[in-house]
């Protein structure tokens, strides 16, 4: 009888625990091919000589692979890397080693689920099967109380029945043990100047640093929930943010095992303190679930009305002023250089100086997600392109509280003073933008 095998395709996915495309493929096939496929799509730049993947992420990304690949080598097994269109690498793969079947993880952004579809249909092509997984967020869709062209556009009610009917699954148990085919050439991770991204300049002024893969989300959890323990203890609660969003966009930890090492770890001290964490990673869900349901209306200027807002008639103008963090606005400015400088801001900034940018500027939005798309280390498409679309107000429910902070008016804003100081000190002072 011939041997099984099956190609496991690693996307926005690189970890072993909670893996269920990694254990399942374990299960069912006596060997495992691990793959990971660096597509310059995704390093390409624009005609504005914008990236489409910034250094501080693409360094982050070339961490996590090479963390999930010392990772398989733990378990027996390895990690195949290669650049080029998935299609032609899979296809090439796939005859090269005699695969079986292919699984992946799904995605729900159109470039994700375009390639996605051209793996399927060049697999199709030999026969092959591309065996499609969920396992991006906390609750599984087939678990939610409704199907998902039902999802109620209001997070508040989306958030009130899933907690009330729905649970969160288990995690999947991790393999003991990945046994591969003999694998002739496993490839080398790329550096940055052959996938045509600048090297990242790290800024002293940063407040904080990212290390990609999975040891490191595994290590920033345990100490969120150490912190979490500590700021309990004593009359005044501390909240905490748990600054693991790098890793759950790239999948360097999985929603689920957040949300049960939290549980466990409440539940045995006696704790309290985690419910933005849990609101976080709900958020997240509530974006991917919308995202499958509406899909293109995220990019849209005019999202999910009839009509995009106003814009200025200086916009262009308006929007260089405001990424290169000469808006003339403190504050602004401040968290618009931190971004630049070092790919990460807080949710309070990013509200911000989104909330500056449409509502003060009345730039179009879709100008600011895509600026963040290049910049951030965290992009995730549906929680950027979703909290854009709902600060700008043309997502399906206005009314709730999002996951980026409420709108605070500019005087709060500038009092920002430390803030303000640390990243503005280099600078002989703000321009006024043009009326």
């Amino acid at each position: 009888m011939s041997e099984k095998t099956i190609l496991v395709w690693f996307r926005n996915d690189l970890r072993i625990h909670d893996n269920e495309i990694l254990s399942e493929a374990v299960r069912k096939a006596d060997k495992v091919l691990p793959v990971f496929i660096f597509d310059p799509f995704y390093f390409k730049t624009s005609a504005t000589g914008a990236l489409k993947t910034g250094s501080f992420r693409a360094r982050f990304l070339l961490q996590s692979v090479a963390d999930l690949r010392k990772n398989l080598q733990a378990f027996g097994a390895d990690l195949i890397i290669r650049t080029g269109e998935p299609a032609e690498v899979l296809t090439e793969l796939a005859e090269q080693y005699h695969i079986n079947e292919v699984y992946h993880h799904r995605e729900v952004a159109p470039d994700e689920t375009e390639v996605s579809e051209r793996v399927e249909a060049a697999l199709w092509k030999m026969q092959l099967n591309l065996k499609h997984f969920i396992g991006h967020t906390m609750y599984h869709k087939e678990d939610l109380p409704f199907p998902i062209k039902d999802i109620p556009d209001s997070f508040i009610t989306f958030k009130k029945k899933v907690e009330r009917d729905s649970t969160v699954r288990p995690c999947t148990v991790s393999p003991d043990h990945v046994t591969t085919p003999e694998i002739t050439d496993a490839g080398e991770i790329p550096t940055l100047v052959e996938l045509g991204v600048p090297e990242p300049i790290d800024d002293p002024r940063a407040v904080n640093t990212f290390t990609g893969g999975e040891t490191a989300a595994l290590n920033q959890l345990h100490q969120y929930l150490a912190n979490n323990q500590q700021n309990n203890q004593g009359k005044n609660r501390v909240v905490q943010s748990s600054g693991l969003s790098p890793w759950l966009a790239l999948g360097c930890i999985s929603p689920r095992q957040v949300y049960w090492e939290v549980v466990n770890h409440q539940r045995e001290n006696h704790l309290h303190g985690a419910e933005p964490l849990m609101l976080e990673l709900l958020w997240r869900d509530y974006f991917r679930f919308m995202f499958k349901k509406h899909g293109q209306k995220f990019f849209r200027s005019e999202g999910f009305n009839s009509e995009a807002p106003d814009v200025a008639t200086n916009q262009n103008d308006l929007f260089e002023h405001w990424k290169h963090g000469e808006t003339g606005v403190p504050y602004i400015d401040a968290a618009m250089h931190e971004l630049n400088a070092t790919g990460y801001i807080s949710n309070y900034s990013r509200q911000a100086v989104a909330t500056y940018l449409t509502k003060d500027l009345q730039v179009d939005w879709t100008k600011g997600a895509l600026y963040f798309e290049e910049k951030l280390i965290d992009y995730s498409p549906a929680s950027n392109w979703g909290n854009w679309a709902f600060v700008a107000g043309v997502g399906n429910d206005t009314k709730s509280n999002r996951y980026f902070n409420a709108a605070k008016p500019t005087v709060q804003l500038e009092s920002k003073s430390d803030f303000i100081t640390t990243w503005l000190a280099t600078d002989e002072g703000a321009s006024t933008i043009p009326a």
